[in-house]
């Protein structure tokens, strides 16, 4: 069953005297684009849970903010790479014997250089805080991911009956097809004869084969066909489990682009009426594929 392009979705976890909370909203969008807003502890996580959420979600912009409250997070310690520490102490020593002076080894100045000294979350509770935030984003995703499935339920439903209604107004446009034909041919007759009466007379046969040629030309059967075709493969998409958004996007372009050919061909008032009914309840189903992802 297809799905819609909007959704939310919200979890709240507990971790000791902290509390994740994790909420999402999905839009409409041309494509996929998902964005993360984490407090500064969570940054090293943004293109992991990016990767758990595109999982649920092919197409469509999705905002994530992510709150952590409590003191998770807080906890670290100070690490320092004694394998760089000795490097330098050493080239310091050689330092001293090359050029024959003395000195205090500078200490303080290694305290905050980064190559030696970090602050780093202690291990244990990162490995946990981590867990406890993708379990919150799943229960999240799920939740946008089962509102897009049940809008996506209500789409199918509404766009069935409205392409029972698209059917119809072009079995009825079928049926008038020779009519409206036939109808053009005598105006045309009517009026080659009026000018007969007006300017003298013309090759009988001649006027009579480019009168046919006109008419022929007023038929619009080919462009039925190929609405019936489009509208075929429309109807079979919508039952489709797959993002199918942007096919049916490009099967309305086709679909107008052949009834304005028939509004164009079809000089019937009838028809046109119809064309016009067509065009509308088109536009309709338009608006509504805008939202399947």
């Amino acid at each position: 069953m297809m799905k819609s392009m909007t959704g939310f979705g919200r979890s709240s976890k507990e971790m000791g005297n902290s509390v994740v909370t994790v909420e999402m909203k999905a839009v409409n969008h041309r494509y996929s684009e998902i964005n993360i807003r984490l407090p500064r502890q969570l940054l090293f996580l943004e293109d992991r849970l990016k990767k758990l959420i595109s999982q649920f979600v092919s197409r469509g912009k999705v905002d994530v903010f992510i709150n952590l409250h409590g003191s998770a997070g807080t906890e670290r310690q100070v690490v320092v790479d004694w394998a760089i520490f000795d490097q330098y102490l050493g080239v310091y020593q050689q330092m001293i014997e090359r050029s024959d002076s003395s000195g205090e080894f500078p200490v303080k100045e290694l305290l905050v250089h980064e190559d030696v000294v970090t602050v780093q979350e202690r291990e244990a509770v990162a490995d946990e805080l981590t867990g406890t935030v993708e379990v919150a984003v799943t229960e999240a995703v799920e939740q946008l991911h089962l509102m897009r499935r049940e809008e996506g339920r209500a789409l199918h439903d509404d766009l069935k009956t409205r392409l029972e209604t698209l059917d119809s107004f072009l079995n009825q446009l079928r049926d008038l097809a020779p009519v409206a034909a036939k109808e053009y041919e005598l105006r045309l007759k009517k009026r080659m004869q009026e000018l007969v009466d007006q300017f003298g007379s013309f090759e009988e046969q001649r006027v009579l084969t480019e009168v046919a040629i006109f008419a022929e030309k007023s038929d619009y059967a080919e462009e039925l066909t190929r609405m019936d075709s489009h509208l075929d493969q429309f109807k079979t998409m919508t039952d489709e489990s797959i993002p199918v958004g942007r096919k049916l996007d490009f099967l309305m372009q086709e679909m107008n682009r052949e009834v304005n050919t028939i509004g164009s061909k079809a000089n019937h008032l009838d028809v046109n009426h119809l064309v016009v009914s067509v065009k509308s309840e088109l536009e309709k189903i338009r608006e509504q594929i805008q939202n399947i992802e």
